[in-house]
């Protein structure tokens, strides 16, 4: 096959399934993996397909997942976040430290944690600092950092340092992407070792996430989707996808 015929393809398959993996296409076309990862910069150049961690997605998808400001979206899934929040506070034993992330859905986790005694909540998040901040039986610890103005986190080299010097029982945050094959994925890059930092100082990881961010991908590959311990989510993600990331060994719970 002519490569111009193969890059016609590629861009075909991309627009079909919204992803195709690098290792798919060499199998596809009986390429090397090296030859699929030059086609693929190339239709990039073109502005055919955007590059992901591992394949490509369609440009449209691209703009789908860029992530609105947090404030614009704590109305989107309120329900859904709410019920999830609810589930995840009920995990959390008393005398417990725990980590909780950035992201609307994580905030409703502190939300419902609020009148609970003898817990320490670590955070990066000034939205969970905030809701926390009043409650009298729960001690919050803040990660500094540098401001991330549409999230309102704290993250870069300065919030990883500090986390380097932390362990909890558990890690609860919030994911833009969810992919059994792609793994856990974010939008922002400079995050992205922030949120690393943030799962290593736990055995214990748990994603919160409504059904919209599953079979999502986003450009930044944040870890394998088996570094997660247990997803929390809702009844509506898609069937499809909650087996397959069963089937690799992380518990799905669907409230």
């Amino acid at each position: 096959m002519l490569k111009e015929e193969r890059h016609r393809r590629i861009q075909q398959l991309v627009e079909a399934d919204g992803h195709a993996t690098v290792s798919d296409l060499s199998h596809e076309f009986d390429v090397s993996e090296m030859t699929i990862r030059r086609d693929l910069q190339e239709l990039v150049a073109r502005g055919l397909i955007v590059r992901v961690h591992g394949g490509a997605i369609t440009p449209n998808q691209r703009r789908i997942l860029n992530e609105p400001p947090i404030l614009d979206r704590i109305k989107e899934q309120a329900v859904s976040k709410r019920r999830i929040g609810q589930a995840v506070a009920s995990m959390i034993k008393e005398g417990e430290t725990i980590y909780i992330g950035s992201g609307t859905t994580a905030l409703t986790v502190a939300e419902a944690l609020r009148e609970r005694n003898n817990l320490t909540a670590v955070t990066n998040s000034l939205t969970v600092a905030n809701t926390l901040a009043t409650s009298p039986g729960i001690t919050v610890i803040v990660v500094g950092g540098f401001l991330r103005i549409s999230e309102l986190s704290l993250i870069g080299h300065i919030a990883e340092a500090a986390l380097n010097d932390l362990r909890v029982d558990k890690v609860i945050m919030g994911m833009r992407g969810i992919d059994p094959e792609y793994g856990l994925t974010s939008d922002h890059h400079q995050e992205l070792m922030t949120d690393r930092a943030i799962m290593a100082i736990s055995d214990t990881v748990i994603i919160v996430a409504d059904h919209t961010k599953f079979g999502h991908i986003a450009a930044s590959r944040t870890a394998p989707i088996i570094d997660a311990t247990l997803l929390v989510t809702d009844k509506q993600a898609p069937d499809h996808l909650i087996a397959k990331i069963r089937s690799l060994g992380v518990e799905v719970i669907q409230v």
